[in-house]
Parts: structure tokens; C-alpha cells; sequence
């Protein structure tokens, strides 16, 4: 009985870490299979001896995405989740299933699922209300401000037919192209990439900046319509009107009259799904009869004329050979695993990911072990498990290394993260020569000549240490090394010398400030419009700068605190680097003195636009509402908040054309016309 009883407390700690790796740290760390059979696991043991029950148990947890920073609101009708199949036994048990309560075969509409994360979009009279996520299924978060800025979603519906009122539910995810790109950025600037498009996709709709939602290029699919009445006879007919309706819908639906049907269009799917430019893990299949739904009903938890087929992902096996470690510019050590040549979704695997020592220790993985290996959102190999019965007999638990494997210098994890860094940035070779890359980039400084083999023959031969080294740098010193001749040699020199017209919000950016990217440089530059304003910012400072959180607030005030770094600035200054923002003209005084917030969306101009507007007229912008603030610019879509505020503290509240009038445009088209008087021209 005690080992029945350590059982059970083992599955509940595994369990305990899974959910918090997924809900709070955003980086799941086993496969969705996985995780049901440990569960289905615990469930079982935990009804077969009651004696060790637990209220605090997985299994009396109910899945929520709910936020505290969010508004919340109850769902009229529940947002139910689906029950999940792995094979063909089930889905056959299933249709045996509705054949035998319907007395008749039933049609059944299959679609494909969508990896994301659902939503529910309330409309009332044909216009876009709120959107709400599925929450616990009964209270969802209010993300209404993210989800205006997915294109594909209307805010006013087309045709007719539509009720009154009415909830339509379906899957926001990120498209392959927008995932590569953002995981690119994140760990262009240090942050631990998103595990896989849906987690992206969660992440997202849940940020406080509508503005990176935009950015990111989240895309929708609807799928269901809740209202006090059908919409249509049959689920199949509720996908038309929806299409008619201006929604975009899943072009991967088939209407299927018997299982073998059904069976067909799976196994299509499970192949062709990997040349979709987004990602599927499964597909879902619904009675299709709206009458014979309702009659069906639902258990407390899922619809009972629905299930999901989840796909199994392809694996392989082979044997993990070593482990390396990996040091990016930042310094984020990355273990990688070296493996026996495998044949997976039709590329040869030699090394997949471990992520993170927690991952390692979770799986238990070990140098000589017979590893499962699938490619994670079908583009990154990653180990997924462990063929124990293969385990060599001498096998040893694999130890995670203290200190760098490229310095020396012993490794730190903060608490909040899931990887370990050196923190001996300059001393560090892979931190240097990542850096000096990052700089010399084409979204950073674009000096072109320099890649990645060059920065390091230059790194090896003494003559690059930093970046402010690249200001050093003479033709005749590239010319005698390998690869290089006098043209190339001058042509590399030329594009340094280029580069000393890059403006200051790219240098910004260039400099390789640990979670500082492309946008959050520009809204520092405008915000602190020097390098030295910058230095002498307090964290406080830095927090009313729109974008800026405790992380990067803390990151940059850190980095201007190392003594290394300012000198490398002084460098970079004297070499003739922009080091503050180009002033454009003003175009009058008509608002100096006056601090003024923006929140909404406009008709005329964008929100950038406005704070321009209000700088060449000798305004201040704020990014939150506070005693100091004198106006507050409202448009559509405004925060509550914000709003609230301004009204609590009798700040005045102004729309687009009582901004117009403030500085002394008689229409938009004038406002628009002096937005391009001297725009400066910046390489």
C-alpha cells in the first residue's frame, strides 16, 4: 500500500510541475498525450483507494487561462472543452456511440483543430461587442482591445440572418510565419523562445499592449455559433452563414456519412497537415444535426455529439550521443543534444533541443539512453521521452553544468526563468562575438561585408573585442587575413563609416541591451532622446515609458551601472556613433506646458501620428493617467482604466477633433500635411 501511496504522490508533484511550467512560466514541458495519460493515471489510482484523497489533487483542478489584469465576464452560454481520442478504436466507439442513442447513422462534419487557444466574440445587432477567452469555461477574460487588432476578425458583420445576439466561438493561433519570426526576436533579445504556436498565441492575447498584439499577426478561425436559437438545421449549414456573415472559417471541412469516412479524412489530414502554414494537432468531429446535438447534450464538462482526434506526432528513435552547451550573446546557456543520425518527418535529425535543465530532470534523460525525438510545432526537434527498458545497465543521472563551458565563470538562474546564464558578458568569447553580430546586423547597425565567420577571424586575431573595436578597424588590417582581399577590405570599412548615420533608436537597439528589441529601442528614443538621458533614468523613469516593464526597466539600469559598458559608450561617442535623437522642428507652442495621454483608436491619424503631434507643438506625452496629466486624448476602444481615472482626478477628456482645433489645424488634412513639413531623412 505505501508504494501505491508514492505513486500517487509522485504523479501529483509531476503533475503540479506541468501545470505550472504551462500556466505560469508559458513553456510547456511534456506533449498533450503525455500529460492526459499521467493524469488518466492519477485519476484511476486516486478512485481505486479513496483512502488517499487530497483536495489540493491535479485532478480536482479546473483548466483556466483567467488573468487578474483583466476585466471578467461570465459567458451566457458555457464554453464547453472537448473530450479527446488517440485512435481508431475510440473514434469508432464514439460513432457506435450516437448510432445507438439516434436510432439512426448520423452525418457528422469533420474540421480540422486548430492549435491556439479559443475564444468566445459576443455581437449585438451585427456589431463586434467584446471578445472573452474560455477561462473556466463559465468566466473568461475580457481581451476585447487584442482582438480588434486581428484583421480577420469583422467588427461589423455582412449580409444578414444573424440573431440579435449571439456568442461565435472558434481559435485564435499564430500563423508558422509569425511564430519563426517572433521566436527570432525573442531570442534575439534574450527571452526564452515560445515553446510551440500555441503557447505563442496564448501568450499574446494576453498582453496589456494591444500594440504588440498588432505586431505579432495572430489570425482567427470560427467555427460555432451560441444564441437563444440555430442558426441553420445542421452544423455544416452554421459554417456557411458564419462564411456569409464575413468570417473566416476552416477551408478543411468535410461533411462525412459513416466512420470509415470519417477515418479517411483523418488520415489525410495527419499527412497533408504538414504543408498548412499553420499548425493543427488534431481534428474534431461533430454530429452534424443541430437537433440531434441538443438532444445529445453535454456532461459538465464536454459536448457528448463532439470529440477530438489529436494526431500523434511523428517520432523516431535513436541513441543521445553528448550533450553540448551552447552560449548565445546574451548569455542563455542552451543545452543541445547530440544524437545518432534519424530519419524524421523527411530531414535526417543529428541534434534536437533540451531546452532547460528543468526539462532534463523532468524526463530524466541520460548520455546512452534510446530517446523519442518529434519535431516540436513540426519545425524544432526535441526530445519527448525515454525508452527506459533500453537503458544501459552503467547508466548515471545526467549532472547540468555550474559553469560556462565557454569562461569558466560559475552560471546564475534567476527564479522566473527557466534558463541559466554566465553572467561574465565581457569575458565571455560566444557573449562577444554574439553581441559584435547582433550589432552589425541589418535591422541593427547594416554593416555589410561582416558575417558571423568574419566577426570571429576578426575576435581570434585580436582585432575585434567589442564593438566599439569595429571604429578601429584600417583596411590594411583585414587585408592579409583569410578569405579577405583589398576589396573587401575597403567595401567592409565603408559600411562602418555608413553606419555613423544610423539614428540613435537603432544604436539603441544595436548595443545588445538584454530584452531591449527593435520596438521597445524606438519607444525609448522618443521617450529619453539621449544616450546620456538614458544613463541617468532611475527605474521609475524608465517604468512611464510606454513598452517598459520591471524586467527591462531593471535590465537597462543594470547595464549602464557596469562601468565596462559606459566606457564602451564614450568609445562609441568620440567614434562619431548617433547618440541622441535628431530634433525635428516644432511647429508651434500651442500645447507647451500640457501633458497629454493617449488611449483608443483614431480616425484620422495612428497613435504614433498623435504623439508626434503633440511633441512638434510643444506637448508631453504620458503613458498613464496621473494628477500631473492635463488631457486625456480618447478615441475608440479606450481603456477602462484610463478612463476611470481621468475621471476620478477631473482630467479633461478630449476627442480627435478637439485635438485638431487645440493646435490650430482646421481640419485633418492640414494636421496631415504638417506631419511631413521637415521629416528628417535618416539612413
Amino acid at each position: 500500500m505505501n508504494e501505491v501511496k508514492q505513486k500517487i504522490d509522485h504523479l501529483r508533484r509531476v503533475l503540479d510541475r506541468l501545470n505550472h511550467n504551462y500556466y505560469v512560466l508559458n513553456a510547456p514541458s511534456a506533449e498533450d498525450r503525455e500529460y492526459d495519460r499521467l493524469m488518466a493515471e492519477l485519476t484511476a489510482l486516486e478512485a481505486e483507494h479513496p483512502e488517499f484523497d487530497d483536495p489540493n489533487s491535479p485532478t480536482r483542478r479546473v483548466g483556466s487561462d483567467l488573468t487578474r489584469e483583466f476585466e471578467q465576464v461570465r459567458h451566457r452560454y458555457p464554453m464547453l472543452s472537448l473530450a479527446n481520442t488517440y485512435s481508431e478504436e475510440e473514434v469508432r466507439e464514439f460513432v457506435a456511440r450516437i448510432d445507438k442513442e439516434t436510432d439512426t447513422p448520423a452525418a457528422y462534419c469533420c474540421e480540422l483543430k486548430f492549435d491556439g487557444t479559443a475564444i468566445s466574440l459576443t455581437y449585438e445587432n451585427g456589431r463586434f461587442v467584446r471578445a472573452v477567452t474560455r477561462g473556466d469555461g463559465t468566466v473568461g477574460d475580457d481581451v476585447s482591445a487584442n482582438v480588434r487588432t486581428i484583421r480577420s476578425i469583422p467588427m461589423n458583420l455582412m449580409g444578414e440572418g444573424w440573431p440579435a445576439y449571439m456568442e461565435v466561438r472558434g481559435e485564435i493561433y499564430m500563423p508558422h510565419e509569425s511564430f519563426g519570426r517572433l521566436n527570432a526576436e525573442r531570442a534575439d533579445i534574450g527571452e526564452e523562445p515560445f515553446a510551440n504556436p500555441r503557447n505563442a498565441a496564448a501568450g499574446t492575447l494576453k498582453q496589456q499592449n494591444s500594440a504588440v498584439v498588432a505586431r505579432r499577426g495572430l489570425d482567427a478561425v470560427l467555427y460555432a455559433v451560441q444564441a437563444d436559437a440555430p442558426v441553420a438545421p445542421s452544423h455544416y449549414g452554421t459554417l456557411q452563414m458564419l462564411k456569409t456573415w464575413g468570417f473566416k472559417t476552416s477551408s478543411a471541412v468535410r461533411l462525412c456519412r459513416s466512420v470509415d469516412e470519417i477515418m479517411e479524412y483523418i488520415r489525410h489530414w495527419d499527412t497533408e497537415r504538414h504543408a498548412l502554414p499553420y499548425e493543427t494537432d488534431g481534428a474534431v468531429i461533430k454530429v452534424d444535426d443541430t437537433k440531434l446535438q441538443r438532444d445529445l447534450g453535454a456532461t459538465a464538462k464536454a459536448p457528448r455529439w463532439a470529440v477530438a482526434y489529436k494526431f500523434k506526432a511523428e517520432q523516431a528513435s535513436t541513441r543521445l550521443v553528448s550533450v553540448d552547451f551552447q552560449v548565445g550573446r546574451t548569455g542563455a546557456v542552451t543545452p543541445v543534444a547530440n544524437l545518432e543520425p534519424v530519419r524524421l518527418a523527411g530531414t535526417t535529425v543529428k541534434r534536437a533541443s533540451l531546452h532547460n535543465a528543468e526539462q532534463i530532470e523532468l524526463l530524466d534523460i541520460r548520455v546512452g539512453d534510446t530517446v523519442l525525438v518529434e519535431k516540436g510545432g513540426e519545425i524544432i526537434p526535441k526530445i519527448v521521452g525515454v525508452d527506459l527498458s533500453r537503458r544501459p545497465a552503467d547508466s548515471v543521472p545526467f549532472r547540468y553544468i555550474t559553469h560556462c563551458p565557454e569562461c569558466g565563470t560559475e552560471l546564475v538562474k534567476e527564479p522566473d526563468e527557466a534558463k541559466h546564464y554566465c553572467p561574465n558578458a565581457t569575458g565571455c568569447p560566444p557573449q562577444i562575438v554574439g553581441r559584435i553580430v547582433h550589432y552589425i546586423s541589418r535591422k541593427a547597425m547594416n554593416i555589410e561585408g561582416l558575417g558571423d565567420e568574419t566577426v570571429q577571424l576578426l575576435y581570434n586575431n585580436g582585432l575585434l573585442g567589442d564593438i566599439a573595436n569595429l571604429y578601429d578597424l584600417e583596411a590594411e588590417h583585414l587585408v592579409p587575413l583569410e578569405r579577405l582581399g583589398q576589396k573587401s577590405a575597403e567595401n567592409i570599412i565603408n559600411s562602418i563609416a555608413k553606419s555613423l548615420q544610423v539614428p540613435y533608436s537603432r544604436v539603441l537597439f544595436a548595443i545588445g541591451i538584454r530584452y531591449v528589441g527593435e520596438t521597445t529601442a524606438r519607444k525609448l528614443a522618443a521617450a529619453v532622446p539621449s544616450i546620456d538621458a538614458l544613463m541617468r533614468a532611475s527605474r521609475e523613469e524608465l517604468l512611464e515609458v510606454e513598452e517598459v516593464g520591471g524586467k527591462i526597466a531593471d535590465s537597462i539600469v543594470a547595464y549602464f551601472a557596469d562601468p565596462r559598458n559606459v566606457a564602451i559608450i564614450d568609445r562609441l561617442r568620440r567614434a562619431g556613433v548617433q547618440l541622441e535623437a535628431v530634433q525635428t522642428e516644432k511647429l508651434s507652442e500651442s500645447l507647451a506646458g500640457r501633458k497629454i495621454v493617449i488611449s483608443g483608436t483614431f480616425e484620422h491619424f495612428s497613435r504614433p501620428e498623435l504623439k508626434e503631434l503633440i511633441e512638434r507643438h510643444s506637448g508631453t506625452n504620458q503613458s498613464s493617467v496621473s494628477k500631473t496629466t492635463d488631457y486625456l486624448l480618447a478615441g475608440a476602444g479606450i481603456g477602462p482604466k484610463k478612463l476611470e481615472t481621468a475621471e476620478k482626478l477631473g482630467v479633461r477628456i478630449i476627442s480627435e477633433e478637439d485635438f485638431m482645433r487645440m493646435i490650430g489645424a482646421k481640419n485633418t488634412e492640414e494636421s496631415e500635411t504638417l506631419l511631413k513639413i521637415q521629416q528628417p531623412t535618416l539612413f
